[in-house]
């Protein structure tokens, strides 16, 4: 339950437009208090692989190639002393990729998590998420109903109060 939850709010993080029922506030999904309190470890976690991934990905990019893979300079960069720096300097980001598709069993989400969550959240320490209690409770059960996201997007701003004029 927990897998599908994480995978529909890092989903939510990026709309697709396209879609003819789109979310109408990108980064949250509504659920119970209780469902969200648990919920918040393991999204923060999975951001945390992202961010430290991303360490990696920069120190691999000075031994990166941008040729066409297939074309003569790739092959020679393939067979080259520059390709096993970088086969040594990206492993460990694959294995963080590795293990967040092993929580989430989900490309999108994965793809998602790595290419927009980690570099938003990169000069963050933590709190990557907030949970809002809702002022109405569910049908069926009366369980208490709270929204999850994302922190960031959706902030409201403080309004600055005017200094007191001194007369």
């Amino acid at each position: 339950m927990f897998r599908n939850m994480a995978t529909s709010l890092i989903c939510a993080a990026v709309p697709d437009t396209a879609a003819p029922n789109t979310i109408k506030v990108a980064g949250r999904i509504i659920t119970t208090v209780e469902k969200a309190k648990e919920l918040r470890p393991v999204v923060e976690k999975l951001i945390t692989m992202g961010k430290k991934a991303l360490k990696h990905q920069d120190a691999a990019e000075q031994f990166a190639t941008a040729a066409a893979r297939g074309s003569a300079e790739w092959n020679e960069w393939r067979n080259s002393d520059r390709w096993q720096q970088w086969a040594k300097a990206i492993a460990p980001a694959v294995t963080f990729r590795r293990r967040a598709f092993a929580a989430l069993r989900s490309k999108e989400a994965v793809k998602i998590l790595f290419s927009d969550l980690a570099p938003r959240f990169r000069d963050r320490e933590g709190g990557y998420t907030r949970i809002v209690r809702l002022a109405e409770f569910r049908l069926g059960d009366a369980g208490r109903k709270a929204l999850i996201e994302f922190v960031g997007n959706n902030d409201r701003k403080k309004a600055r109060r005017a200094a007191p004029t001194v007369n």
